[in-house]
């Protein structure tokens, strides 16, 4: 986040954060402080929600690509459907 961006999403956070407090409202308070702590986490070292999906996802596709080598699976074939 560039420019004043990253500090005045966290004054929002932590507003927010306060009035939900004021409003007895725990859950969206502790929410809102999630949502804080996941700005400072990502903006401080620089990793993201949308990478680390990412990295599952490769993750889980490099696992179903061996596992269907070793399996000898070869994928749907579709001439091999069987009419009924």
């Amino acid at each position: 986040m560039d420019g004043l961006l990253y500090p005045i999403s966290l004054l929002v956070v932590g507003l927010m954060a306060f009035t939900f407090y004021r409003g007895n409202s725990i859950r969206l308070m502790l929410f809102a402080l999630a949502v804080g702590a996941y700005i400072i986490y990502s903006h401080e070292t620089g990793h993201t929600a949308t990478e680390y999906k990412n990295e599952v996802v490769d993750s889980i596709s490099e696992s179903a690509t061996k596992f269907t080598k070793d399996r000898g699976i070869e994928g749907y074939d579709e001439t091999k459907k069987v009419a009924k």
